[in-house]
């Protein structure tokens, strides 16, 4: 079990404030999490390859081209309001 100075060390460096009962209470709640990384670490992964994502997804990535779509005329032609090639908008203060 993580003692109660340690966990005040860490709401020390974490700039937490805490009672004495909350200092109990994470030294506990510490010591369990710590618990299930050890459960989990004595697992055998020997010869299991590393996920990159927990489902079987492919990746897909479209061939990278350059298009070009419309013109900067085109895009301004149904402005309401425009300078140049440039939507006008009303100033924001």
């Amino acid at each position: 079990m993580i003692d109660q100075k340690t966990i005040e060390q860490i709401a020390k460096l974490a700039r937490l404030n805490l009672k004495p009962y909350e200092a109990e209470y994470y030294s506990e709640q510490l010591s369990k999490v710590l618990g299930h990384f050890q459960h989990i670490s004595a697992i055998d992964t020997n010869g299991i390859e590393p996920l990159v994502t927990p489902s079987e997804i492919e990746f897909y990535a479209r061939p990278d081209e350059v298009v070009k779509v419309n013109s900067a005329e085109e895009m301004v032609a149904n402005a309401p309001e425009r300078a140049g090639h440039l939507f006008k908008v009303p100033p924001v203060v």
